[in-house]
């Protein structure tokens, strides 16, 4: 099907905009007014910039408060409607949104708005243009989409249609029920279709609409359904996307059209109506690459972790450390940046690394160019919206190729000092980026996102949102801080587990580690909270360990302190009696301990602050 993205979606100017949209693949634009009267471009030179990247100009919008209003009002606005109409005409636009009306003046008469929009579509049609009669969700007396296309219907002209909006049709609650009632309009006279997802928030709906709705897919509305009933019809106009963002707004327009039509692919790809290479979903974590400017301290604390330095590149500044199922890449070449050490690249396994490569490219995630030798391994690899590069990897399968045969080893062996792997890896994402990240790792890795939670940082709130695969062998916490300043948003972490969270701790101090120092108010309340054996919460409070129960199970986690901007926490996942859980799946705590977050924040913020850092 046809796409369409309207320009108030993207920030920047109409040049940006539209060359944005037409960089990312959509076939057309909503020309917002606004942006038209704010660009010094005539509506010939838009009309010509559009052609010249091809693009369609699919709907002019909107013309507000037209129908129901006394006949000397309605004169003017028949003579504001043929300016806009020749206007139109000169952008050589053929579809304009008149949304219901919210004028004081409107009265509650569906025959008059009836005759004065079929009125407008008269004119309309003298200059070749049909009108889409849309309900605002707050709209005076039009408010649902029902009663619009009653309107539309009793109307009886060729020329007028309904705009059917997502947003205003399921922000008033509106059951699958309620949905049915589309199977009642033609779809010849769904003469467009708008699409927006939005956060389940209990606010006005107009101030909702106006500041949260996103992309489908970020949100919480069924709009998969809603798009199966419209299709139903017959509908075969284009999908477009009409979302107010306050973020997106401030992004830049290129990422955000690639979002943008991302999200379309993947519902076009729900409904049916665009094949796409099946998800190849990773089964666990192959590696996690740190870029570092000095090795020496990361290799000092990977060391007193209990990794050993197993192998080096072949042809590159990299070397491998291990210790169980546990394997970090540390770079030191010249991709490492000013700002210290940071998680560049995560290795993921995966049962298909050229089907995981084909599904990405065909949701706009092309593969990086990587410099390679000749007899490297072939490994290939996208960028995730924060920069960070997902490589698709097998590792020990006889059938593919191993990234590992590009390092040469150093005759150590991987080290067994009760770490076992990697648990999972926080992303802190740029603050704009959030809801992308989710739908770009469920669409493209087809890993499930669980719920956003919101975490208290002693300057703020932080939301965050965790990506697993089924069996808990990926996950990935994503995170973002509350404003674009915001300095936890450099924060990374890696979390290893251990089936023994006390001896790992201990080993780590004495081998020279430094522990993330915990308040004593922490533990205090603890011992309210939980009971615990004899001397059980005193080595707790001696190592700085943190604990959280859930329906599933005991979690015990600490914390490293930091190395440039990435710090690593050891993890025990047990089940709900205190006994083992393995790797805390099925049998295990599920969560992060999320609950404990805002103390790490603050125990961080305060180191921070001793250390200068």
């Amino acid at each position: 099907m046809r796409t369409s993205i309207a320009t108030v979606s993207l920030s920047g100017s109409l040049t940006e905009k539209l060359d944005a949209a037409a960089r990312a693949g959509f076939d057309g634009v909503e020309l917002f007014e606004n942006d038209l009267l704010a660009s010094p471009l005539t509506p010939e030179d838009v009309r010509a910039r559009c052609a010249d990247l091809g693009l369609r100009i699919d709907l002019y919008q909107p013309m507000r408060d037209i129908e129901a209003v006394p006949e000397t009002e309605f004169a003017r606005n028949l003579r504001r409607a043929r300016h806009k109409f020749e206007l139109m005409r000169r952008l050589g636009a053929d579809t304009v949104l008149v949304c219901s009306s919210v004028s004081p003046q409107a009265v509650d008469d569906d025959a008059l708005a009836a005759e004065q929009l079929a009125r407008l579509a008269d004119l309309a049609r003298e200059s070749g243009i049909r009108v889409a009669y849309e309900a605002l969700a707050w709209g005076r007396h039009v408010s649902t989409y029902d009663h619009a296309w009653r309107i539309v219907e009793t109307a009886g002209h060729p020329a007028l249609g309904t705009c059917l909006d997502s947003f205003h049709i399921l922000s008033r609650g509106s059951s699958p029920e309620d949905l049915e009632g589309i199977a009642a309009i033609p779809g010849e006279k769904i003469f467009f279709l708008q699409l927006a997802d939005a956060p389940l928030l209990a606010m006005d709906v107009l101030q909702w609409s106006r500041h949260y709705r996103c992309f489908p897919g970020q949100g919480g509305f069924d709009i998969e359904g809603l798009l199966r009933h419209v299709l139903a019809t017959g509908y075969d106009g284009p999908l477009s996307l009409e979302v107010f963002n306050d973020v997106f707004r401030q992004a830049e327009a290129g990422p955000t059209a690639v979002d943008a039509r991302r999200s379309l692919l993947l519902l076009q790809e729900a409904v049916g109506k665009t094949p796409l290479p099946d998800p190849v979903v990773p089964t666990g974590v192959a590696f996690a690459e740190l870029v570092t400017p000095d090795a020496e301290p990361l290799a000092d604390l990977l060391g007193a972790l209990g990794f050993t330095r197993t192998a080096r590149h072949r042809g590159k500044p990299v070397a491998l450390w291990e210790q169980g199922d546990a394997r970090i890449l540390v770079n030191t070449g010249p991709a490492a940046r000013r700002d210290g050490t940071r998680l560049a690249a995560i290795g993921l396994e995966s049962p298909d690394p050229a089907a995981a490569a084909r599904r990405a490219e065909a949701l706009l995630a092309p593969v990086l160019p990587r410099r390679r030798a000749p007899q490297d391994a072939p490994l290939d690899a996208v960028a995730a919206p924060d920069g960070t590069e997902l490589f698709f990897c097998a590792t020990g399968r006889p059938d593919l190729p191993d990234w590992r045969a590009d390092f040469a080893g150093t005759g150590v062996p991987p080290a067994q000092a009760g770490l076992l792997g990697i648990d999972h890896l926080a992303l802190t994402q740029p603050w704009h980026h959030f809801d992308e990240a989710a739908l770009f790792h469920r669409g493209v890795l087809g890993l499930h996102a669980q719920e956003s939670v919101d975490v208290a940082d002693p300057y703020g709130l932080l939301r965050s949102r965790a990506v697993t695969n089924a069996d808990g062998g990926v996950r990935i916490a994503l995170t973002v801080g509350a404003a674009p300043t915001d300095d936890t948003v450099h924060a990374q972490h890696i979390a290893l587990v251990t089936d023994d969270v006390v001896a790992a701790a201990r080993r780590f101090r004495d081998a020279g580690g430094s522990l993330l120092p915990v308040p004593a108010n922490y533990h205090d309340d603890l011992a309210a909270r939980f009971e615990f054996a004899d001397g059980e919460l005193e080595t707790y409070r001696d190592l700085g360990i943190l604990y959280d129960r859930d329906a599933h199970g005991v979690f015990r986690h600490c914390y490293t302190r930091t190395v440039g901007r990435v710090f690593f926490e050891l993890v025990q996942r047990d089940g709900g009696d205190g006994g083992d859980g393995g790797d805390g799946g099925e049998g295990g705590y599920r969560g992060y301990g999320a609950a404990n977050a805002p103390v790490r924040l603050a125990a961080q913020h305060t180191a921070r602050a001793l250390t200068g850092g």
